[in-house]
C-alpha cells in the first residue's frame, strides 16, 4: 500500500531534519502505512503532530498505541521511532532485536539515517505498537 499524500503540517515538520535523515524518515512513513494496511483491525491510522513530530494513531479501531517519528537526544542524526514510554513496547524489541537496533531508554528504537534498514524487524516493531491494545501479551 502507498501511504497517503503528506499532510501540510506534517510536511514541514520534516523539512526541519537534515535530508539523511528527513528521507529515511518517510521511508519509515511508508512502512507504517503499508503495516497497517496489511494487519487485519488496525484500519485508518490517523497522521499528526505530536510535540512537534509525525505521529501515527489507530484512532478508529483503537487497537495500538502512538507511533512518532523523529530523532532522539542522544542520536541527532539518526532517526528514531518513538513509542509511548509507559508500554512494554521498547523494553520488548530490545530483548528481541538488540542486534538490529539502538535503544534509547524506554521510548526510542533508533534507526540509521543512512545505508542498510532492518525492514523485517522493523515491521514486526511497528506491527506491535499498532496492535498493542489488541495483545498486550507480545508480539512473537
Amino acid at each position: 500500500m502507498k501511504a497517503p499524500p503528506l499532510p501540510r503540517p506534517v510536511v514541514e515538520a520534516l523539512s526541519r531534519y537534515p535530508e539523511p535523515v528527513r528521507a529515511r524518515l518517510l521511508e519509515i512513513r511508508e512502512i507504517v502505512f503499508s503495516v497497517a494496511a496489511e494487519t487485519n483491525d488496525i484500519g485508518a491510522l490517523t497522521e499528526t503532530l505530536k510535540w512537534g513530530e509525525p505521529a501515527y494513531l489507530t484512532e478508529a479501531s483503537k487497537s495500538g498505541s502512538t507511533i512518532r517519528l523523529g530523532t532522539a537526544k542522544s542520536a541527532p542524526d539518526k532517526c528514531a521511532v518513538l513509542f509511548n514510554c509507559k508500554t512494554t513496547l521498547v523494553e520488548t524489541f530490545r530483548a528481541h532485536f538488540a542486534d538490529d537496533f539502538a535503544f534509547e531508554g524506554n521510548r526510542a528504537l533508533i534507526v540509521p539515517a543512512t545505508g542498510a534498514l532492518s525492514r523485517e524487524p522493523l515491521m514486526l516493531c511497528l506491527r506491535a505498537a499498532l496492535t498493542y491494545h489488541r495483545s498486550k501479551a507480545g508480539f512473537l
